[in-house]
């Protein structure tokens, strides 16, 4: 027998070991799930944790997939830190990627190289302002974030839908729903010959040092984290919670934008129904796994670029549904949510009780 105690003050060594506790109880839950789908699980254990990083080449790819997680990320851990629940960064990140593909499509034969720049400007803007939607309605009218920035992912793939099945599809793409593919200048440079990691790489590097500079060097990053942990605080101190709000949307609505301004400029190179790839949603998991600390995201985001990697491969060797990317990532957050209990409380053994003798 054992009961939950709670522990006189949250549990610094189970807030770093409940992720790793977590990641474990994913990793013995998924050789289940292999057993019980017919497949040899060490193949299986093989294909989602080492083939990802068992080549140059791969490793690059799992740098491409990080890549949108970790900016995506980011921004939401700057939401969640000032208690402004941000939902939506798929949709933002979305009409970053479509802001983005229409400044690329004016690119010519002769245009400059400078215009990547303005790709990505375009993209932080559309990121923004798609999130500006959820700030507005949350701070004039009271409207509840979660419920508005989800519903808003919807409008912005029906945005995108329509772009791509009218009025920029491709005259020459036979009837496929797609743009024309980005004019060469407008592709965001990569940084080795023969990988796909470009600059977005550098980009999301600086990222987390500019958050934790942010977030634990600044006034204002402090006043953020107040006002999430401790409004009536903030408030007594003179913080203000509608800079807060704003704050908080516009830099996880711009982070957002820039990945999907990344993702259509670099890896696709053009604007397609398939542009929505699930890493809005996927950043939240990061973000959680990785304790909201900048540096605590590279890692989760790179072990969630492997679960998206590994459920391509499981899908093309191992016969396996591509859902099953999205049965680890469901793992993760809830075993992540168990295993968190054991921050504020301890398990306690209790004796057992014998039969009293007669």
């Amino acid at each position: 027998m054992f009961k939950l105690e709670p522990r006189p003050e949250a549990s610094k060594f189970w807030s770093v070991a409940s992720p790793l506790l977590a990641l474990v109880i994913t990793v013995v839950i998924g050789t289940l799930l292999f057993v019980a789908l017919g497949k040899d699980p060490v193949r299986g254990l093989q294909v989602f944790f080492w083939e990802p990083i068992s080549s140059g080449y791969r490793i690059g790819e799992l740098m491409v997939k990080a890549t949108p997680l970790l900016l995506i990320a980011l921004g939401l851990a700057v939401c969640f830190r000032s208690n402004v629940w941000n939902i939506g960064a798929e949709g933002q990140f979305v009409i970053g990627a479509v802001v983005a593909g229409g400044v690329a499509l004016l690119a010519g034969k002769d245009t400059s190289r400078l215009i990547v720049v303005a790709v990505l400007l375009a993209g932080v803007l559309g990121g923004m302002a798609w999130a500006a939607i959820t700030g507005l309605l949350r701070d004039k009218f009271n409207a509840n974030e979660i419920l508005v920035s989800l519903m808003l992912v919807y409008v912005a793939t029906l945005v995108l839908n329509y772009l791509v099945f009218g009025p920029w599809k491709d005259p020459a793409g036979y009837n496929f729903p797609q743009t024309k593919t980005f004019e060469a200048a407008t592709q965001i440079p990569r940084l080795f010959t023969g990988s796909r990691v470009n600059i977005g790489v550098i980009l999301s590097l600086v990222g987390v040092a500019a958050l934790w500079v942010f977030l634990f060097r600044t006034r204002a990053g402090f006043a953020q984290q107040v006002g999430g942990l401790a409004p009536a605080a903030a408030r007594y101190a003179g913080f203000s919670s509608r800079k807060a709000l704003w704050t908080a949307l516009l830099v996880s609505g711009g982070a957002a934008g820039l990945a999907g301004a990344l993702e259509v400029a670099g890896p696709i190179g053009q604007l397609t129904p398939y542009v929505p790839a699930g890493y809005g949603f996927a950043a939240i998991i990061v973000a959680f796994v990785g304790r909201l600390h900048p540096v605590g995201m590279v890692f989760s985001a790179i072990l969630m670029s492997m679960f998206y990697i590994g459920g391509e491969l499981a899908q093309s060797r191992l016969g396996l549904p591509k859902s099953l990317t999205g049965v680890f990532q469901g793992l993760l957050l809830f075993t992540l949510l168990a295993c968190d209990t054991l921050m504020a409380y301890r398990i306690r053994f209790l004796p057992s009780t014998q039969p009293a003798k007669t």
